[in-house]
């Protein structure tokens, strides 16, 4: 196995910018530290997991004045990330590191654009009262939650039948999701219990249709992640009220940058209905 030191001790420093997106930047980078190890690579950085959630991707090195990411940068990183035996996957934002997509398509490798949004910090909190749909309620939920397992599997389900049209998955679906992801689910309370993650989910009839989460705060900031509804429960705004209660919980953790990238520019939209302002371009493989 190949060994791959810690960055050089005389690399620059990191400049501070007040901008959003050197501060997105900044959250990108720090937060995967927390749960993995970063492996170097010039002008790219792996971060490997190691408390067993879901695999890390590489991103552009943080404060790197090298030389410009080349397709050989990324294609080291690809052999790595097979030697590793998790996917071939980066992350990285389009008006920060430019170079890096032609890069990767060089490589063969596909990339997919999506719209990264950001609430300006004056945006009011959404009056969630307003927003909820009748009969439902939208909880944190805690590591004992009796919905705690439909809100993990409802995510799951959500995003193995993408879109934003009602489709016919629905809470005939749970039980068998709920047993297929139970590692995801036991990880997931070990998170909350452990204040690591904060999970907010839309609760009718005591199982979660819709969920979305904070993955942490780091230096006031945080990005929203996750949020999905249950194909047969969309088209009703439960996304809309989950966004609001995250809003909600980032703030209350002193969240002063708030940033979430949606799946294409039709639910983007749906997001500048809370208040959030299409910023930049979030890139993924």
């Amino acid at each position: 196995m190949t060994e791959h030191a810690a960055p050089p001790a005389n690399r620059p420093a990191i400049p501070t910018h007040p901008s959003a997106l050197d501060r997105i930047d900044h959250y990108l980078d720090a937060l995967p530290r927390r749960v993995g190890r970063a492996e170097d690579f010039g002008p790219l950085t792996l971060f490997v997991r190691e408390d067993g959630g879901r695999p890390l991707e590489a991103r552009p090195t943080r404060g790197w004045r090298g030389r410009p990411v080349t397709a050989a940068d990324v294609a080291a990183v690809r052999a790595r990330q097979r030697e590793l035996g998790v996917p071939e996957s980066f992350e990285w934002v389009h008006e920060s590191s430019p170079d890096l997509r032609a890069a990767v398509e060089a490589t063969d490798l596909p990339v997919t654009p999506r719209p990264l949004l950001v609430l300006p910090e004056n945006a009011p909190t959404p009056p969630l009262a307003d927003l909820t749909p009748e009969g439902v309620e939208v909880l944190t939920v805690t590591p004992d939650a009796p919905w705690l397992p439909s809100a993990v599997a409802t995510a799951h389900l959500s995003f193995a039948n993408p879109g934003t049209h009602v489709g016919e998955v629905g809470p005939a679906e749970l039980p068998e999701a709920e047993k297929h992801h139970a590692a995801a689910i036991t990880l997931m309370a070990m998170r909350i219990r452990e204040g690591r993650t904060t999970l907010v989910a839309a609760v009718e009839n005591g199982m979660a249709l819709s969920s979305g989460l904070l993955p942490g705060v780091v230096d006031g900031i945080t990005e929203i992640c996750a949020v999905a509804t249950l194909p047969t429960a969309r088209r009703r705004g439960l996304a809309l009220a989950v966004t609001a209660t995250l809003i909600q919980e980032s703030r209350t953790q002193g969240a002063h940058t708030i940033f979430l990238s949606a799946t294409d520019p039709q639910v983007a939209r749906i997001y500048t209905r809370l208040g959030f302002h299409p910023t930049a371009t979030a890139m993924e493989t």
